[in-house]
């Protein structure tokens, strides 16, 4: 029955949004949620008060092209406050950035399975976010327990709002394969591949604090590098600072500029 709900409201999101996306404009930032975004976002309290207002304006600018709705609980502003964080946070270094390849996001209370089921019990309920594929292009579920839990603690090397925006960015050039042509100049390309098949490597090896998900394959690679690149920049660039030259040329981000109140355009 999830499973059904999920698929009417992604159908309606991909509709709804070709209708309406275009005729949307961003509303002003609520003053409400200054508070929240400086409470629960890490990123946004290190910017200097010029880049927290562009941080604020490209918040805006993103919910007005995106549609999000929630599945058996009630949208609240925090949901949309960290979903818009997240998407803002890996292109925040581009002046202008827009996800053409997304069109609508379903919340859902928790972790889903395969089946996109979250209100059964049992081992294989373990996936905090997905892009979508298929039926579901252009489409973005997520876990709203593992949203808030990647914002609640800035120590763990990771955010899953992030990691399914990184697949965004990844899928822009029409693969989601590890390699952001998007955002990557051409002459990177082979030295990042280099690097990111000898650390996965270590990751198999038991040798690497980069999470194991980063070993499965390229792409999950690429994303969860980029949430700890994001989450820990000041330990990722002493554990790994070939993979944070990489990245901050990537993401025009560096990390250690930002907390200096600077972004790299």
């Amino acid at each position: 029955m999830i499973y059904f709900i999920a698929l009417i409201l992604l159908i309606a999101f991909a509709v709804y949004a070709y209708l309406q996306n275009k005729k949307r404009t961003a509303e002003p930032f609520p003053p409400a949620w200054k508070s929240l975004l400086i409470k629960h976002v890490h990123y946004y309290w290190e910017l200097s008060e010029t880049d927290k207002e562009k941080f604020r304006k490209r918040m805006m600018a993103f919910l007005s092209e995106v549609y999000i709705d929630a599945v058996d609980t009630e949208l609240v502003d925090l949901d949309k406050i960290l979903i818009a964080a997240s998407a803002v946070i890996p292109v925040f270094g581009f002046s202008e950035w827009h996800y053409n390849n997304l069109s609508g996001i379903i919340l859902y209370p928790d972790n889903f399975n395969d089946d996109l089921e979250f209100d059964q019990s049992g081992e294989s309920r373990i996936i905090n976010g997905l892009v979508g594929s298929g039926r579901f292009e252009n489409q973005m579920i997520l876990s709203r327990k593992a949203l808030y839990s990647g914002f609640e603690n800035d120590m763990d090397k990771g955010n899953t709002g992030v990691h399914e925006f990184v697949h965004l960015i990844d899928k822009m050039d029409g693969v989601a394969d590890g390699v952001p042509e998007r955002l990557l100049q051409r002459q990177y390309i082979t030295p990042w591949l280099k690097l990111i098949h000898e650390e996965m490597e270590t990751i198999n090896s038991n040798k690497s604090d980069i999470r194991k998900y980063g070993g499965t394959n390229q792409t999950e690679f690429l994303a969860v590098a980029s949430e700890y690149f994001f989450e820990r920049p000041d330990l990722f660039k002493k554990k790994h600072p070939d993979l944070y030259q990489m990245l901050s040329k990537c993401f025009q981000q560096n990390m250690d500029e930002a907390k200096a109140g600077k972004t790299e355009n």
